[in-house]
């Protein structure tokens, strides 16, 4: 049965379209900087928000309407939501999906029976796959969601929670390798702390590197060669997540020996929790090469918590592009829809339209985040606000051919100090501004 046959496959009609169901600016085929769109953004489905999200929060019980989900068999269920998920992905022309092993696949008594389970899913996945070409962006697994989570996963002071969150690691890295997926995401999801009060933060610490050293080992073992990505958030749910932001990351996997084998999957809603912008997030994870893939979502300034929206702000996804660019593009990443409509946009129809919006909104900023590039924008105004170091005495610093004694020398020999010259800040956002009004 198809749920979607009363809508055409969507397709790119330019900004003036009145369709709903029609792309504005997402040309998939359009070639920028020597690319094609859908080579640089690399879409993908978030199959937890998409195929089993309800609309559930805390105050509120689910209101999705989803007419594929009548079955009372949850095996059966998911089996269904797989085929939708691929017809849902061929509409959109989306190329890739994301998952966590709970999404495909519920929960059994015992790991013996979840992973046979698990097995069934991922042989349907299969034959979808091979049947419409859509890939695997990267897999993952849920070790959050299960009371036995409640202290963390390889944090928690249970060494059988260790063990057992090693195991799902295990089936979930072995299904995404037969899936060919490109990366394995690592989300600490309750990888932190509420209180200092019972909690041995360095010990803590030091077994989330052993877990993932762990990681790293087997994937050797098995030949899975997808890149590894740790995904930075503050937070939600613990108070102190030992993966706060892309900073604490990086220097964790440093501390640990671990930034060879990880890169990071960054989302824009956690940046805000973080108090950070997405373009910080992403300039500090280039400047340390370890740029891998995003979370392509939007938080609520007003709201403290996760609310996974679908990207709509232009200002932010020229900025966030503007960054991948620079960096050269997502060598091994995509842009993941890891976002949710909201509780009262319950329909099947919106779950479309939202995918549409995020797509317009990200291929608009590519558009922008190009020409900015092209015409040298800010980088021309870096070179020369810092042209000091190009000679003289700045390049000496640079080529450490000075101490604190030379450069007391140095001022002790001037008449008087070069004098500062403005920062343009808002000359610079009026530029940025003309470039998105157009």
């Amino acid at each position: 049965m198809k749920y979607y046959d009363d809508i055409d496959k969507i397709k790119y009609e330019g900004s003036k379209s009145k369709n709903p169901f029609a792309y504005k600016y997402y040309n998939p085929e359009e070639n920028i900087l020597g690319k094609t769109m859908k080579e640089h953004l690399k879409f993908s489905m978030a199959y937890w928000h998409t195929m089993t999200g309800e609309g559930v929060d805390p105050f509120g019980s689910a209101t999705m309407e989803r007419p594929w989900d009548v079955l009372d068999d949850p095996i059966e269920k998911a089996k269904v939501r797989v085929k939708v998920a691929f017809e849902f992905m061929e509409k959109l022309g989306l190329e890739y999906f994301c998952f966590h092993d709970r999404d495909i696949a519920p929960e059994q008594d015992t790991l013996q029976d979840t992973n046979r389970v698990l097995d069934e899913i991922v042989e349907i996945i299969e034959v979808q796959m091979k049947k419409t070409g859509i890939k695997l962006l990267w897999g993952t697994a849920n070790l959050f969601d299960n009371k036995r989570y409640v202290n963390g996963a390889s944090t928690s002071p249970n060494a059988d929670v260790f063990a057992f969150a090693a195991a799902q690691v295990k089936k979930a890295m072995e299904i995404t390798k037969r899936l060919n997926g490109a990366g394995f995401v690592f989300w600490g999801g309750r990888e932190g702390y509420e209180t200092l009060l019972n909690t041995d933060m360095k010990f803590e610490q030091d077994n989330f590197a052993r877990f993932l050293h762990m990681a790293v080992d087997y994937a050797k073992e098995i030949g899975f060669e997808g890149q590894f990505y740790i995904e930075p958030k503050p937070k939600e749910p613990t108070k102190h997540q030992y993966d706060f932001d892309s900073a604490t990351v990086v220097s964790f996997l440093r501390a640990y020996g671990l930034d060879k084998s990880f890169k990071l999957n960054i989302e824009t809603n956690h940046a805000t929790l973080a108090m950070h912008t997405m373009n910080h997030e992403l300039r500090f994870a280039a400047d340390n090469d370890m740029l891998g893939s995003v979370d392509a979502n939007q938080g609520d300034l007003l709201l403290g918590w996760d609310t996974d929206q679908f990207p709509t702000n232009i200002y932010d996804t020229t900025l966030a592009m503007y960054e991948i660019l620079r960096a050269g593009g997502l060598k091994t990443g995509g842009l993941n829809f890891d976002a949710k409509v909201r509780r009262a946009s319950f329909t099947k129809e919106d779950l479309l339209i939202a995918h549409i919006v995020g797509m317009d909104a990200y291929a608009a900023g590519l558009r922008i985040a190009a020409r900015l590039l092209e015409d040298r924008v800010f980088e021309d105004n870096l070179i020369n606000r810092y042209r000091t170091y190009q000679s003289g005495i700045g390049l000496d610093i640079v080529s450490k051919k000075v101490g604190f004694k030379e450069l007391e020398a140095y001022v002790l020999s001037k008449k008087e100090l070069e004098n500062n010259e403005s920062g343009k800040q808002e000359m610079l956002e009026a530029i940025l501004n003309q470039y998105i009004i157009g």
